[in-house]
């Protein structure tokens, strides 16, 4: 039965194959890779073989915004020389294709990650309204917390006593407030206050806080059409506004009300890979970037009910996993292990054990349903906005409102289809294990315990030379290079050179697969300052902060490192930098420039679509450091990689005075009561 599912779908002509070992480092994905062709089931990988990039559209120089294009500028062969004298039909110079490209790059990113916020600002504004009875306020802490943040008074003056407020009455002025935030008629982003100072103070001189989130992503299309707006630097002023918009608005919103209505991170022990699948279990592998209803599938996995429903299926229980930055939201927890990155979605059902794949939003592949069909697995679409068209795909739309009963009615598919298995079930037997579920205040706890709980222990470190500094390392992978390799060898060598890293989505789920999630992993990898630190402290070299949308917690780590001073006033001012090694999606240009425009140095791999465009690319790469401190690099090499950030940390400790080894002194009682 198998075998005639996939000759139905088999591509007709050969073509070529990939080799497994240079398509990835990973040895799961290598051996789910060498079955997919066996099987005849293509994957991206032989896509990635067989169909080449367009090399004009790579450098970010071919314009189709109107049906005059599309008009395509290539560099003459030996660069420019003298005046760029390129134009398209209307005169749109590559600059302004250029800058257009990149910005509306900017906007779709932007607006995935915020409408993302969105979603989960409604759940959060019904939860406050006990509208459902499925979702609550878990964490009071982080809402009275971050509540005086959108100018939410958290107690009240009642007679002359100050008194607390309702909770209840927080969460519903909270709520309201920050949906708001994407469409309020007037004033600015209420969150762009939490940057530190100096930063602020510079977006404000240069024009660039938002609005509101909505309204920023609205203008930067309107300037994006044809004949609108034609001046490279004034795109890239409203690009600027709408990635901060994204940033410090739409994620770090969707962050903080996931955080109130799920719960904090706190670090905890999973595992991770492919190899997380179980043969006598149903496999339920959810997929996406809402964790909406993730969080709601892993309540229901846990009753009785559903539990007791398997076994009477035959199978001896529920194995839920995950894919991209659902997998770290419901890694980061609960610790169900993520059994992959983007480029392993394909390959987890390849499995021939994957009862059921549930999917929302963002890196979801279309042909995930041809690869499907070629199984007995499910394939299920949750979101309103986010359907496929082949016939197999099963759509149920989640409302909040009867959220655990669209769960369950979910998990019966995957455990009703338990018994459908008909081919040969190959789980490969790689897996890790990993410490994730790291975050702004876990950190604070790890370096200073409850009641010392600071960041100045961290800069404390990073001035006496033990850590050199710091890095985010983010982002996708991309499959024009060797899976995972740009993320792993470029962190191997950053911490070998004794620079901590803060990890985000498919990238943390990379180093999970690759061991580097541990404390124990300081010994082997790092420098030696750096695995003194992480002895002592308890921590892994490479700390896991979430998913894509929580790269506002990298945002938030860098501002408290600004607060507990010695290291500047500003972020620009710290020996810290920005990677996205194997960037795929929009979301990363959006995430690079909103890290850019708070003052850090940020460097993607492959190639960024500015390359046909000279002078565009040198306003990015050298100009922005002048405005705000950051500015775009690109280098495709790993190690390279690692040390143009290596670099930066070096000029940044200079420029502080920190560049020099020093003398570990033993302090008395009365040195310490000085300090």
């Amino acid at each position: 039965m198998a075998e005639e599912k996939i000759k139905a779908v088999r591509p007709a002509k050969a073509k070529k194959l990939a080799d497994p070992i240079a398509a990835s480092i990973d040895i799961a994905s290598q051996e789910m890779i060498a079955r997919a062709q066996t099987l005849g089931v293509e994957t991206i990988f032989d896509r990635a073989m067989n169909m080449k990039p367009c090399n004009i559209g790579v450098q970010g120089i071919c314009c189709k915004n109107c049906s005059m294009g599309p008009c395509r500028l290539p560099l003459p062969k030996g660069g420019i020389e003298g005046e760029d004298t390129r134009k398209g039909l209307c005169g749109a110079t590559a600059n302004t294709i250029a800058a257009r490209n990149f910005v509306r790059m900017i906007a779709a990113g932007a607006a995935a990650h915020s409408d993302h916020g969105r979603s989960v600002a409604e759940v959060f504004l019904s939860a406050a309204r006990k509208e459902t009875d499925d979702y609550q306020i878990k964490d009071v802490e982080k809402l009275l917390a971050v509540a005086p943040h959108l100018g939410v008074a958290t107690t009240v003056e009642v007679d002359g006593e100050v008194l607390d407020r309702d909770i209840d009455e927080i969460a519903l002025e909270f709520a309201e407030k920050a949906l708001a935030e994407w469409g309020k008629p007037e004033g600015e982003l209420l969150y762009a206050k939490r940057a530190p100072e100096a930063l602020y103070k510079k977006w404000k001189e240069a024009g660039v806080v938002p609005r509101n989130i909505d309204r920023e992503i609205v203008e930067l299309m309107h300037r994006t059409h044809m004949g609108v707006d034609q001046d490279y630097k004034n795109l890239m002023k409203q690009g600027t506004r709408a990635a901060i918009g994204d940033g410090w608005g739409g994620s770090m919103l969707a962050t903080d009300q996931q955080d109130i209505m799920f719960g904090t991170p706190y670090p905890l022990h999973a595992e991770a890979n492919i190899g997380v699948m179980k043969e006598d279990h149903v496999n339920v592998v959810i997929h996406g970037h809402e964790p909406v209803l993730s969080e709601m599938i892993v309540a229901a996995a846990q009753t009785d009910e559903m539990i007791n429903y398997a076994k009477s299926k035959g199978a001896n229980g529920i194995q839920l996993s995950g894919l991209c930055c659902t997998a770290n939201e419901i890694l980061q927890r609960h610790g169900i292990p993520p059994a992959g990155n983007f480029l392993q979605q394909e390959l987890v059902i390849v499995t021939g054990a994957c009862d059921a794949m549930v999917v929302d939003v963002q890196c979801v592949m279309q042909n995930l349903a041809n690869v499907a069909k070629c199984f007995h697995t499910k394939l299920i679409t949750t979101h309103p906005i986010a359907k496929m068209e082949q016939e197999n795909v099963i759509h149920i739309e989640f409302d909040e409102h009867h959220a655990l009963e669209d769960a369950k009615r979910i998990l019966k598919l995957a455990i009703d289809n338990f018994q459908n298995r008909d081919a040969e079930i190959m789980i490969p037997k790689h897996k890790s294990t990993q410490i994730a579920g790291f975050g702004v205040e876990s950190i604070k706890y790890h370096l200073g315990g409850t009641f010392r709980g600071d960041y100045y222990t961290l800069n404390d470190n990073i001035i006496n030379g033990r850590i050199r500094g710091g890095a985010g390392v983010v982002g996708c992978n991309n499959a024009r290079q060797q899976h995972n390799n740009g993320c792993i060898a470029m962190i191997k060598e950053l911490i070998k050179n004794d620079v901590i890293v803060l990890t985000t989505g498919c990238n943390a789920i990379a180093c999970s697969t690759e061991g580097l999630l541990t404390p124990e992993s300081a010994a082997v990898h790092c420098g030696a300052g750096l695995a003194e630190v992480c002895d002592t402290v308890g921590i892994p070299p490479v700390l896991h902060l979430g998913s894509c949308v929580d790269n506002s917690r990298i945002l938030l780590a860098l501002t408290e490192m600004v607060k507990a001073g010695g290291l500047g006033n500003d972020i620009s001012e710290l020996p810290a930098a920005g990677s996205a090694p194997e960037w795929m999606s929009e979301k990363a240009i959006s995430i690079g420039h909103y890290f850019v425009v708070s003052g850090v140095y940020t460097v993607f791999g492959g190639m960024l679509p500015t390359t046909g465009a000279p002078v565009f690319q040198d306003y990015l790469f050298k100009e922005f450091e002048n405005k705000f401190g950051g500015m775009w690099d690109m280098v495709d090499d790993p190690i390279a990689h690692a040390h143009a950030i290596i670099a930066h940390i070096d000029k940044k400790r200079k420029a502080l005075g920190i560049d020099k080894a020093r003398e570990r002194v033993m302090m008395d009682f009365a040195a310490r009561q000085a300090l």
